[in-house]
């Protein structure tokens, strides 16, 4: 049986077209790349787009690292430049979507994921991409560790965007952040809408046909 944080990979890779050159933050969007089209093309914040699978043994070599400091094997064809244009891809709108981890993500779709009472680690590029990317998806899992939503009415952690989030993927459910409300679109085959909404914070709109998350497990 497929762990969490791999199906919760394997769903958001479903939002990436044949072609489309997309950033993955640390954590389990880093593993969306295992389930992506080939074609996909995986930009890195500090110069190269065109990253390929984690570089093992003799393969690591500092030349290629991405900046979460992952060592990688670049693909055929894959192009290098320096972070500064890097970062002119991101802010000029090149990039089709973005996939970022989250402590939390408001009814609003504003997101919040670098810092926390007692943790900080630094915004990164993460406000260029929010801004930047096309597509912005959050690939979390539903609740914390102690149960809290993640999923809430109005974020209280540092803001990383505003507004931002287009998709969110967790484990048992895909949300959609309309001008709306929050729209649940997929359940996980066995999950209740019950058991979805007792661990979000705001008032789910539910459609009258609900998809499934895992079709292909049938």
């Amino acid at each position: 049986m497929m762990d969490n944080r791999s199906f919760i990979a394997r769903r958001a890779a479903k939002y990436f077209n044949p072609g489309d050159i997309v950033n993955l933050g640390i954590g389990i969007p880093s593993t969306c790349s295992d389930f992506a089209d080939p074609s996909v093309l995986f930009q890195t914040e500090n110069g190269l787009i065109g990253v390929g699978r984690m570089a093992k043994g003799l393969e690591i070599t500092d030349c290629y690292s991405n900046a979460g400091g992952i060592n990688y094997v670049p693909v055929y064809g894959a192009s290098a430049f320096d972070t500064a244009y890097s970062f002119c891809v991101i802010r000029s709108g090149r990039m089709s979507a973005t996939v970022l981890g989250a402590l939390q993500v408001a009814e609003n779709g504003d997101l919040a994921n670098w810092a926390s009472p007692g943790r900080a680690f630094g915004m990164g590029g993460a406000m260029d991409l929010c801004n930047g990317a096309k597509k912005v998806i959050v690939a979390m899992e539903l609740t914390a560790k102690n149960g809290a939503p993640k999923i809430v009415n109005k974020c209280t952690y540092p803001l990383t965007a505003m507004k931002c989030v287009d998709h969110i993927v967790t484990e048992k459910c895909v949300i959609d952040v309309t001008p709306d409300g929050l729209v649940l679109r997929e359940l996980r085959k066995g999950v209740t809408v019950e058991e979805v909404q007792a661990g979000v914070e705001p008032k789910l709109i539910i459609p009258d046909e609900i998809g499934c998350m895992n079709p292909e497990d049938d």
